[in-house]
């Protein structure tokens, strides 16, 4: 039909006809440019393992001497073929997901990647595919979105270096020129992995904890490549990260906590709303160990299972100090609709009023309102603030060496030193008549690695070993950091402690050794 400009506000724009108009290779800027934190954007990675059907993930920092220099992701899932792994790599293509999927969008593979690395390597096999591999790079893009084709020696010979992990099939997905890890200034890697492998640590644990309580085994480990035998080097730190549950506390704050709210929202149905108090002063790692406790009240939405965004109260109301015991776990509803939209990095729910006043109408099973709950988590702040505790001494925290659940415990029952470097545990190599020396400097502990095997019953021993020994070295030693003037009296200290350790330890090699024969 003819235009008729009678019909200009009619609300079906007149057409002609069409034409295919592929993406400009200068989107790849704007790809890599989403704005995904480091931590978002391994997570993103983790989410397409769970997808596949993983049990097993690992996240790999190669290092050397003096730079970090890659990050792989491994997990167990199903693989991909040739034809999987091009979709995989295709900018643009979105794949078909299944009703619980943590996936949505398609893009979260290239666009988390690239928004940190300017080189993308994807390694798959399958129980019926052999190995075979894909490279997409920010220069490929630039080209016309050419993705490179690995060689199939080398992504055999990946695998195999990972059949710990990977046995008849997996995935591996590697980061190559990071730019973050390019910056970190000389001598400055040793803090920056730290700190970032304890970001990563918390946000993994937060937002996938309903996952790693029902088993999912996820890592996060260091390896040396200058040291070792030469493939993947030494193993210097592991972390079996541990869920950090938001709603994880033993006795709520209030009794008769949780409470379930039932919330009509137009456009949805109705949501169900789990209302949590947690109870005041708590020192737990849930509570604690997430983030700042004003930005953590309010709403945890969950997408099947995967927490999607930790606090917040998305226009109800403005955070408030005497609501920071106030935590409210929503389930998004598994349709899609207009009120509830998460966006792209999985990190945030965008609502619609709908839902604020589906919330203001909200009611549990006897007939109390949403609002009554508000005031009872008011009730228990108040009261809770006016019990007092026996102020404990703050300790310089603990750092690499010892196992990431001793090192909870020890934040959650003693308050940090404001400012110190965390106390690192390592083995070296020290005089036979030492047990354990200071690096002061470098805020270290060290230990005589040839007492190795004594605290590991004659094996080798990963990064975070003999955790009971390194423990009760930590709360001896610790207070000898970050000190001014150095005490005679604490060198004495120090003296006669190596003296009674090295005896008690060759008795525990003796020991040992006579139980051999």
């Amino acid at each position: 039909m003819p235009y008729e400009p009678s019909t200009v506000w009619q609300y079906d724009v007149p057409t002609t006809g069409s034409t295919h108009l592929p993406p400009d290779a200068g989107y790849g800027k704007a790809l890599t440019n989403q704005g995904y934190g480091f931590e978002v954007a391994v997570a993103d990675l983790i989410d397409n393992s769970i997808d596949a059907g993983a049990d097993k993930i690992v996240v790999h920092f190669l290092r050397d001497a003096s730079r970090i220099l890659t990050l792989l992701i491994i997990d167990n899932g199903h693989g991909m073929d040739d034809a999987g792994l091009d979709a995989a790599m295709t900018v643009g293509r979105r794949r078909q997901y299944d009703e619980h999927s943590l996936g949505m969008y398609g893009t979260g593979l290239k666009a988390a990647s690239l928004s940190h690395a300017s080189s993308l390597t994807v390694v798959s096999r399958t129980k019926r595919s052999r190995a075979a591999g894909r490279r997409l790079t920010a220069e490929g893009i630039e080209d016309g979105f050419r993705c490179d084709t690995v060689d199939p020696v080398y992504a055999q010979e990946l695998v195999d270096r990972y059949d710990g992990i990977i046995e008849w099939h997996g995935t591996v997905v590697r980061w190559d020129r990071v730019r973050s890890f390019e910056t970190v200034a000389q001598g400055q890697s040793d803090k920056y992995l730290s700190n970032a492998i304890s970001r990563l640590e918390n946000h993994l644990g937060l937002y996938l904890h309903r996952f790693l309580q029902r088993g999912l085994n996820l890592d996060i480990a260091v390896w040396d490549v200058s040291t070792g035998d030469g493939t993947l080097g030494e193993e210097v730190d592991h972390i079996a990260v541990e869920p950090l549950d938001p709603f994880g506390y033993k006795v709520p704050g209030k009794a008769g906590y949780p409470r379930k709210f039932t919330a009509p929202v137009e456009g949805v149905g109705e949501i169900r709303l789990s209302a949590h108090i947690w109870p005041a002063k708590s020192k737990l790692a849930g509570f604690r160990q997430i983030g700042s406790l004003s930005e953590r009240q309010g709403f945890y939405f969950y997408r099947h299972d995967r927490l999607v965004q930790a606090g917040g109260w998305n226009g109800l109301r403005n955070p408030e100090g005497h609501l920071t015991l106030a935590r409210v776990a929503v389930d998004l509803p598994a349709h899609q609709n207009s009120v509830l939209s998460l966006d792209v990095k999985k990190e945030k729910i965008t609502v619609t009023p709908a839902f604020t006043l589906g919330v203001e109408s909200a009611v549990d099973s006897s007939g109390s309102t949403f609002h009554s709950y508000l005031s009872d988590a008011e009730t228990a702040y108040r009261d809770g603030t006016k019990r007092t505790e026996i102020a404990r001494k703050p300790v310089t925290p603990p750092g690499k060496g010892l196992d990431p659940k001793i090192k909870r415990v020890i934040k959650e029952e003693l308050p940090e030193k404001a400012g110190e470097e965390p106390v690192a545990i390592t083995w070296s190599t020290l005089p036979a008549g030492r047990f354990f020396d200071l690096d002061r400097e470098n805020n270290a502990i060290l230990l005589n690695r040839s007492f190795r095997e004594d605290f590991n019953d004659g094996r080798r021993g990963g990064a975070n070993d003999a955790p009971m020994m390194k423990t009760l070295l930590y709360l001896l030693l610790e207070d000898c950091f970050g000190l001014g003037r150095w005490e005679r009296t604490r060198q004495d200290r120090i003296e006669y402690w190596n003296t009674i350790l090295i005896a008690a330890a060759r008795a525990k090699r003796e020991r040992r050794e006579h139980a051999v024969l």
